[in-house]
């Protein structure tokens, strides 16, 4: 039995994993797959992955591609939700905030630096006009973190996945003022450079695996009800969330991955832009 570490965000998005280790389909081929959850979202799964304490992750676009412009030795193994993310804008439920164009100049809490709460703060910035330069962060670290910085005023506004943001909505604690989806692509499958030279054909039996699940996943009877005990969100939201979410079993295209560097590019985020044989495995 191999053992492989992967680890993600604790999301509806990953239920397919869940699903998969569970019914032992990895098992099946040999594979023990190790599941660990990061709350704190892209910047520390990049920190692990950088570090060789991960083998894989499921991981957001625009902030793993960041990283490995930046050195990180990962390639994307493919693409796994094909349909953008929407990522809802918060503030304090007793803030004073009640439009997006008033949020200039404020400060946004990220999780941390070059996660997805900060590079799409930038991604908002430009669709709204702003000057991207002024744009001010505290760092929070996870959900429970942005709730706290949001309620002491040491931020004013938190972007994070919009369906996973609703519970706090509806109990009272964050006010929704808008959304901003991504222009591309949102999660994908990544290994380090490592993993991935010494087990190709572990690669292929997880692709196979996955992607079975991913292809059939819709299709499970009453999932909307297991995702929304699961996950603790109202049926209506889940539903709402799988009609508006595709999954990919295939690798992402060479157009995505360039769309994706010049928007890092434009916004001051990378560099350089690099060859997309150097992001794809």
């Amino acid at each position: 039995m191999k053992t492989v570490k992967i680890i993600g965000v604790p999301e509806h998005f990953n239920l397919p994993w869940h699903l998969a280790i569970e019914e032992g389909a990895f098992e099946e081929r040999g594979i023990n797959l190790e599941w660990t959850e990061v709350p704190e979202g892209t910047g520390r799964m990049c920190e692990l992955l950088n570090k060789g304490e991960t083998d894989l992750a499921i991981i957001l676009t625009e902030g793993i591609i960041k990283s490995i412009t930046e050195g990180n030795k990962v390639k994307i193994i493919q693409e796994y939700i094909a349909s953008p993310l929407l990522w809802g804008i918060h503030v304090d439920a007793n803030s004073t905030y009640t439009a997006l164009d008033e949020l200039e100049n404020t400060t946004a809490a990220i999780s941390r630096f070059g996660s997805g709460s900060h590079l799409m703060a930038y991604v908002q910035a430009k669709k709204m006009g702003w000057d991207t330069e002024k744009l001010k962060f505290n760092v929070v670290n996870n959900l429970d973190g942005a709730v706290e910085g949001l309620a002491t005023g040491n931020a004013d506004y938190f972007m994070w996945e919009r369906f996973t943001t609703k519970p706090l909505v509806d109990s009272g604690i964050f006010r929704h003022i808008g959304n901003c989806p991504t222009p591309w692509p949102c999660f994908v499958l990544v290994g380090t450079d490592m993993f991935l030279s010494e087990n190709k054909n572990l690669i292929t039996h997880i692709l196979e695996v996955i992607n079975t699940y991913t292809t059939e996943f819709k299709q499970i009877p009453r999932i909307d009800s297991t995702l929304s005990n699961r996950y603790h969100q109202k049926l209506k939201d889940i539903q709402e969330w799988l009609e508006i979410t595709e999954w990919s079993q295939k690798q992402l295209p060479n157009n995505t991955l360039i769309k994706v560097q010049e928007t890092l590019q434009d916004l001051s985020l990378i560099d350089n832009t690099i060859s997309t044989s150097d992001i794809l495995m």
